[in-house]
C-alpha cells in the first residue's frame, strides 16, 4: 500500500511539474510579446490568461494532492482548504471559458462573412482584455459557495457525515441539493462546450471551403496570411478537441465522486489525473506549434555560440 501511494505521488509530481513548467514557459513567452509587441498575435492575451488559469489549476489541485498521497493529510486548516478548493474551481472555470473565447474568437476571424469592422473590433486588445477579465469575475462570484462547504481535516468519529478528499473534508449534503448544485453550476459549462463545438464546426467548414477554392488555382499555394490562419486554426481545433475530451471525462468522474458517499481511491485518482490532463498537455501543444518558440531558441543558441 505504501509503495502504491509512493508510485501515485511520483506520477502526480511528474504530471504537475511538467504542466507548471510548460505553462510558466508559455506565460513568459506571451508576456514578453505583450510587453515588447514583438511578433505579437491577437490571441496572445487570451493564451496568457489561459496559461495563468492552467497553472492555478495545477498548483491548487496537484500540489495538495501530491502531499496527501505522500502521507501529509492535515497540513491545511479550514481557511487553507477553503482557499485551495475555491481557487481551483475558479481557475478551472476560467480555463473553460477562456478556451471557449479563444475558439469563438478564431472562428470570427476566419469567417469571411463577418463584417470587417467587427473583425477589427475583436482584434482590439482592450476588448480582449475586458472579456478575459469578465471571465475571472464571473467565476469568482459563481464559486463562492465552495468556501462555505469545504472544511479542514477533522478528527470526527462520525466519518459517515463527511466526505474525505484526502486533505480536506466537506459535509455530505442531501442528494437533491447535490443534483440541484450540479445542474446550476453545469449550465455555464454546457453553454461554453456547446459554443466551442459550434465554433469548431464553423472553422472546419470554412477551411474545407477554402481548400476547395485553392485547388482550382494552379499556383496551389496559400498566401502567407492564409497559411498563418490555417496553422493557427488547426492548433485551436486540436486544443478544443483536447479540452472537450479531458473535460467530458473529468466531469463524469467528478459527478460520480460527488454522488458517492465514500468514493473509492481509484475514482479519486482517475478524477485527479483527468482534471489535470488539459492544463498539463495544453502548454506542450502550444509550445510545439508556435513558430516563435523555435525562433527564440535559435536566437538564444546563436548568442551562446557566438
Amino acid at each position: 500500500m505504501v509503495s502504491s501511494n509512493i508510485d501515485l505521488g511520483i506520477l502526480f509530481l511528474i504530471q504537475t511539474g511538467a504542466g507548471i513548467l510548460g505553462n510558466s514557459s508559455l506565460l513568459c513567452l506571451y508576456t514578453f510579446t505583450l510587453i515588447t509587441r514583438h511578433m505579437l498575435k491577437p490571441t496572445d492575451l487570451i493564451l496568457n490568461h489561459l496559461a495563468i488559469a492552467n497553472n492555478l489549476v495545477l498548483l491548487y489541485k496537484g500540489i495538495p494532492q501530491i502531499l496527501a498521497t505522500f502521507g501529509l493529510r492535515s497540513f491545511l486548516d479550514d481557511a487553507g482548504c477553503k482557499l485551495v478548493f475555491y481557487l481551483h474551481r475558479v481557475a478551472r472555470g476560467v480555463s473553460l471559458t477562456t478556451t471557449c473565447f479563444l475558439s469563438v474568437f478564431q472562428a470570427i476571424k476566419l469567417n469571411p462573412n463577418i463584417p470587417k469592422w467587427m473583425e477589427l473590433n475583436i482584434r482590439s486588445q482592450k476588448y480582449i482584455g475586458f472579456c478575459c477579465s469578465l471571465c475571472w469575475i464571473l467565476h469568482f462570484l459563481l464559486n463562492i459557495f465552495i468556501a462555505m462547504i469545504v472544511t479542514g481535516p477533522r478528527k470526527s468519529k462520525n466519518v459517515s457525515m463527511e466526505k474525505d478528499y484526502g486533505f480536506c473534508n466537506s459535509p455530505i449534503p442531501d442528494r437533491s441539493v447535490v443534483i440541484l448544485h450540479a445542474v446550476l453550476f453545469s449550465f455555464t459549462d454546457v453553454v461554453c462546450v456547446a459554443l466551442m463545438v459550434c465554433a469548431s464546426g464553423s472553422m472546419v467548414f470554412v477551411l474545407r471551403r477554402h481548400k476547395k477554392r485553392v485547388q482550382h488555382i494552379h499556383s496551389g499555394s496559400f498566401t502567407p496570411r492564409s497559411s498563418y490562419e490555417v496553422r493557427a486554426t488547426s492548433t485551436i481545433l486540436i486544443l478544443v478537441s483536447l479540452f472537450v475530451s479531458f473535460y467530458s471525462l473529468s466531469s463524469i468522474l467528478s459527478f460520480l465522486v460527488t454522488l458517492s458517499v465514500n468514493p473509492s481511491s481509484w475514482l479519486l485518482v482517475t478524477s485527479m489525473l483527468t482534471t489535470s490532463g488539459f492544463p498539463t498537455f495544453c502548454p506542450l501543444l502550444l509550445l510545439a506549434r508556435d513558430a516563435r518558440v523555435f525562433q527564440f531558441c535559435s536566437a538564444c543558441w546563436g548568442k551562446i555560440i557566438f
